[in-house]
């Protein structure tokens, strides 16, 4: 089977409190559907958790109208650690993800009557796109970016699931290698260097940059795809200092944003392409992990600078939870959509405070 990157199907987030961060996130951004929620311990990610086996829960939660989700991870037997600075636009990492909205300027009078912290006003990015910038409970930042992609306009919420990403780089030549041929993001929708007005009131935001926005030419389809819709990656590299490793020194898992991960078909022609390129897996579970409910094949890889990109190609996972109904992809053609109707479905695992 070819290799096929199908969209952001998570961002992993750190947290200290799953249970208070999930509600937040509920409440704010209306990722309210569960897939899976599971405590186990993590083998395979020694390389990343200081060559111990660490035990974690972890929950998956979607937005109906469409996007990426939040795979929102806390520590079981360890307490987590934060950055040891202030995360500035300057730095090397995920620094934001890019949520959903059909209007910023809703969005952000929604939100900012919820209370959350609203960093920036609505004003429009390089490439034309209004946008602004919040933070949550625990001061990660979100870029706020409208679309047009829904999987279900007319569901709860101003905003939608995950859209992309905002990643610090320090050589956006090697970036821009490793996004195209490695992730297939080769659509570039921006490619200026400068001050960057709408980034002002951000940490760092009054320095120059080269930002390169990117989309996929062609997604790739998977089963989730209708739901997952299009991506966005937004590349940083400040031209005036040098950035420093947001997860330097702390392990997967710590908190804020681990990882970014994409839902794909064909893992081994990916991996194939990994060794071609000089990105080799880091991390292969190789057959099938298994997460109680949900169950498939998972791997990792780092970019340049060392954020870690996971892909994950789902072999079974719950429908509906409730009704015992789950399905087992292996047994359908993995290159074609689950329909609209099923994944629809996915609104009955909704939870509720």
């Amino acid at each position: 089977m070819r290799a096929h990157i199908c969209g952001i199907q998570q961002v992993g987030i750190g947290v200290n409190d799953l249970p208070s961060r999930w509600k937040w996130y509920r409440h704010n951004f209306a990722m309210d559907v569960r897939i899976f929620e599971d405590a186990a311990e993590a083998p395979l990610m020694t390389k990343y958790t200081g060559g111990e086996v660490r035990r974690r829960i972890a929950a998956l939660a979607m937005n109906m109208r469409g996007g990426g989700g939040f795979e929102i991870w806390q520590y079981a037997d360890r307490k987590p650690r934060p950055a040891s600075f202030d995360i500035a636009l300057s730095d090397l990492g995920i620094i934001a993800v890019k949520m959903k909205t059909s209007d910023a300027a809703q969005a952000a009078e929604a939100l900012t009557a919820a209370g959350t912290k609203t960093v920036s006003e609505p004003a429009r990015n390089t490439a034309g796109t209004k946008h602004f910038y919040i933070r949550d409970i625990d001061g990660n930042a979100f870029d706020i970016e409208e679309s047009d992609d829904w999987f279900k306009e007319k569901a709860p919420g101003t905003t939608g699931g995950a859209l992309g990403a905002v990643i610090g780089v320090s050589d956006m030549e090697k970036s821009l290698h490793f996004y195209r041929e490695m992730l297939g993001f080769d659509r570039v929708l921006a490619d200026t260097e400068g001050p960057q007005p709408d980034l002002a009131k951000l940490p760092d935001g009054d320095l120059t940059y080269r930002r390169v926005i990117l989309t996929q030419s062609k997604q790739g389809t998977g089963p989730f795809t209708p739901l997952l819709g299009q991506n966005r990656l937004e590349l940083l590299q400040c031209t005036e200092k040098k950035g420093r490793k947001i997860f330097e020194n702390r392990f997967w898992g710590d908190l804020g944003f681990i990882h970014l991960c994409f839902d794909v078909r064909g893992m081994d022609a990916l991996k194939a392409r990994g060794n071609e390129l000089g990105y080799p897996f880091t991390v292969d579970s190789a057959d099938s992990f298994d997460m109680g409910k949900a169950a498939g094949r998972f791997g990792y890889v780092e970019d340049p600078d060392g954020t870690l990109i996971e892909f994950v190609e789902t072999h079974k996972l719950p429908i509906v939870e409730k009704w015992g109904w789950y399905m087992d992809l292996r047994k359908r053609n993995q290159e074609k959509s689950l329909p609209k109707w099923m994944l629809n479905c996915f609104r009955f695992n909704k939870v509720k405070d």
